[in-house]
């Protein structure tokens, strides 16, 4: 039949299938009726490989017929090309989210598969502080994202975003825990290198086949010189006692205590 509003309204559902009436004018191009009486327009070919294959095109009331058939001809016309619309459709649905690889590369991580410096797995102290910056800056600027979409000007504008503040936030975490989200130059150089890395295990496991955030330039670490107060040493000294009656090793408390008491610093020496 040939489509025009008045024809397709005409047509009465079945009530217990779904009915298909194709175009005269266009090849391929038709319509289901559901039992519901939803019209949907669509379009029905088969692909390089001689597979039949149905792609809704969306519905009467969201397109007019003239509108639909102008999508049915483009879709069609890449169908001539060799292409598989159908199929691209169900990939694009089904390709990772960055919030999806964020899952993946912490589980990895957790199992001792991701490695960090001289080849080790990551501490449990890294992870924690790489959950946070996923969740308090990546999952909320990028987390929708496909992976595959991103480029590098999208991780410049987010590296940007983080910079400026746009992920601050003061979130409840505990019962009587509270976590602050500045933001900042620093927290966003550390982020984007927590997120190179993980879109360079996006590559590994061959869902990216090129790192968009390599060579992105980040903002130089703003180190701050700090002297400790009488209280600060005090609490430092408590903090410290804890951690030895917790298992922590005698060493490296011992270690930290002369430098908090000796004020040693690295020094350098020029050679005449």
């Amino acid at each position: 039949m040939k489509f025009t509003k008045r024809a397709i309204l005409s047509l009465q559902p079945d009530p217990s299938r779904d009915l298909y009436v194709w175009d005269d004018e266009l090849p391929g191009f038709g319509l289901r009726i559901k039992p519901t009486s939803v019209r949907s327009f669509m379009v029905q070919y088969r692909n390089h490989c001689g597979v039949s294959r149905r792609l809704t095109v969306g519905r009467l009331g969201v397109f007019t017929v003239d509108e639909a058939r102008t999508l049915g001809k483009r879709i069609l016309a890449d169908v001539t090309k060799g292409g598989d619309p159908a199929a691209q459709r169900s990939e694009d649905r089904c390709a990772m989210s960055v919030r999806q690889l964020c899952q993946a590369y912490l589980e990895a991580a957790k199992h001792g598969l991701i490695l960090g410096k001289r080849g080790q797995a990551k501490k449990d102290s890294t992870l924690y502080v790489d959950r946070g910056r996923i969740t308090r800056h990546i999952l909320p600027l990028l987390g929708n994202r496909r992976v595959r979409d991103l480029t590098a000007p999208d991780i410049v504008r987010f590296m940007r975003s983080v910079a400026a503040g746009n992920t601050a936030t003061d979130v409840k975490t505990r019962l009587r825990g509270r976590a602050i989200v500045k933001g900042g130059r620093g927290t966003a150089a550390r982020t984007v290198g927590l997120l190179g890395g993980i879109l360079s295990f996006a590559v590994a496991e061959g869902v990216i086949t090129t790192n968009p955030a390599r060579g992105i330039k980040r903002p130089a670490d703003q180190r701050r010189e700090v002297r400790l107060s009488l209280e600060q040493y005090r609490a430092l000294g408590k903090a410290l006692a804890i951690s030895l009656t917790d298992g922590e090793n005698p060493t490296a408390i011992l270690a930290i205590k002369l430098l908090a008491l000796t004020g040693c610093r690295r020094v350098t020496t020029k050679a005449r």
